[in-house]
């Protein structure tokens, strides 16, 4: 391993697909020790790249991933190459497993400590506990997994990824979206901790589509659009305006959501009324929705909001109470029965429950729907593929063709593609669990924007669960907060914005009304 020249250095990286060019001679050069922040909206080559630096993907001849002063061709670059060069991976999926301690989480990557064929646990322990206190966690290796705060289930995985098993040398550290999913007020314990990696002389390369993360803790940052680069340098100077622009090619102002304009109160009957429900984990809940409305949904992990979701989705099984829609009771048992209501559900992890990776993208939209291509003499998958590609492109959805595999699109073509395929019936009761995670400035304008556009005029509504107070304020007429499974807070008017919600959802005290 060198000791000169840039930790990472990519040359005349490509990157094709039957045929369409992905990445075309991506050249970024990271310095050692710093924070390299990567950006680019949804489709700009990102994920690509970081695929073709893991070894994941082969990029096309000619290109060279450099690893600390070593070159290895793009074209034969492997996951196990990237491993020994130095480089190590924590995704926004973190690979921990929830239902195992921490040093078995560590077990299962540094292996475990053997004698006689049994797991010597209490070296495994000692040794996790060597890490964990390296990285500045006081958590104890038996702890499971589960049981921890987001931020620290980060930290974990970092710290596993960054186990002393290279000789002590400093490594890349590459992390994909980890603050995605974090409350804000945990964020920033993250970004110390990359601080601190960085002080240790680990180089991190950094990757977020919060711009506000990106200039607050990197050094440098490369922005990628359409495949190129379109800005590599210091990230000195630069302000959010500027890397947007980078971005996007818009002016800021052009790439922001639009803000929702709260509807005025109604006296319209309700199109959701839930009294007294009750479930493992949430209830009594009581709550309205009305025609028109977009109604937030906020809440720490574990306070019942994905569970409110998925039993209105017919996901999760009621054990008591009511649930009216437009004013008839409804049992969903399953989520055919709640879409056969005209309720639909994106759910939060899109890749595990809501798509068909190696399917392409035309039958991942249409899924919702095959029953109405269904003919005597079979399914009319030519008019099926015409409206779903269709449906698609309504959706902003940026892909080649229609038989473009779902797995190669972007996160937010993914997304826009899930919500095309919800909102295909025309459901009254639109369900979304955090429906812009981890997509870019540009793609989460169209999202908000398909949303308000699904509700407005028409007898229709929609329940949004977001981790993102800011996203909660712009989108929503109202929102209500959750704690330990019951309703806490319900916020309009001026109590609309982040600074408010982020109150309610934090503290302790119980509304006393």
């Amino acid at each position: 391993m060198s000791d000169t020249g840039p930790a990472l250095r990519l040359r005349g990286i490509s990157k094709s697909f039957d045929g369409v060019r992905v990445l075309r001679g991506v050249d970024v050069s990271i310095t050692r020790g710093t924070v390299h922040a990567l950006l680019g909206g949804n489709g700009s080559g990102k994920s690509t790249t970081l695929k073709v630096v893991a070894g994941v993907y082969r990029g096309d001849p000619g290109g060279v991933v450099e690893v600390f002063g070593t070159p290895h061709p793009a074209d034969s670059f492997s996951p196990q190459q990237a491993h020994r060069a130095g480089l190590r991976f924590v995704h926004q999926d973190l690979g921990l497993v929830d239902d195992l301690s921490v040093a078995a989480n560590f077990g299962l990557v540094s292996g475990f400590p053997q004698r006689l064929g049994a797991v010597r646990w209490r070296a495994l322990h000692e040794r996790t506990a060597r890490e964990l206190a390296a990285a500045g966690l006081d958590i104890a290796p038996q702890a499971p997994v589960r049981a921890l705060r987001p931020s620290d289930r980060t930290r974990v995985a970092i710290a596993r990824a960054l186990q002393d098993d290279d000789g002590g040398h400093p490594l890349v550290l590459v992390l994909d979206e980890p603050t995605a999913s974090l409350p804000h007020h945990e964020v920033d314990e993250l970004l110390e901790e990359l601080r601190r990696r960085r002080e240790q002389g680990h180089t991190i390369v950094y990757v977020s589509h919060r711009i506000p993360e990106v200039l607050a803790v990197a050094d440098d940052l490369t922005v990628l659009r359409d495949g190129v680069v379109a800005y590599s340098g210091p990230v000195s100077g630069l302000t959010e305006d500027h890397v947007i622009a980078m971005m996007t090619g818009l002016a800021a102002e052009q790439a922001a959501p639009a803000a929702r304009t709260p509807r005025a109160p109604t006296t319209a009957a309700p199109l959701l009324r839930v009294s007294g429900l009750c479930t493992a984990g949430l209830g009594p809940l009581d709550l309205e929705v009305r025609p028109g409305e977009v109604v937030g949904v906020a809440g720490l992990l574990g306070s019942g909001r994905s569970r409110l979701l998925g039993l209105l989705a017919g996901q999760v099984p009621r054990t008591s109470g009511s649930v009216q829609l437009a004013g008839r009771e409804i049992h969903h048992r399953s989520p055919r029965a709640a879409l056969a209501d005209g309720v639909a559900c994106v759910p939060e992890d899109r890749a595990r429950d809501a798509a068909f990776p190696d399917r392409p993208l035309w039958e991942n939209v249409s899924a919702i729907a095959f029953p109405r291509y269904a003919r005597w003499w079979g399914a009319d998958r030519r008019a099926e593929r015409r409206d779903a590609v269709k449906a698609a492109a309504g959706f902003a959805v940026h892909a080649a063709h229609g038989e473009v595999p779902f797995a190669s699109l972007s996160g937010g073509n993914q997304q826009k593609a899930v919500l095309a395929r919800a909102t295909w019936t025309s459901p009254r009761l639109l369900l979304l669990d955090e429906p812009s995670q981890g997509v870019d400035a540009m793609a989460r304008r169209d999202i908000h924007s398909f949303i308000h556009r699904h509700v407005d005029g028409h007898d229709r509504a929609a329940l949004v669960v977001s981790s993102d107070f800011v996203e909660l304020a712009a989108l929503c007429d109202r929102v209500l907060v959750l704690r330990d499974g019951r309703l806490r807070a319900e916020l309009t008017g001026a109590e609309l914005h982040e600074s408010a919600i982020a109150l309610a959802v934090h503290q302790d005290r119980e509304d006393p009304r």
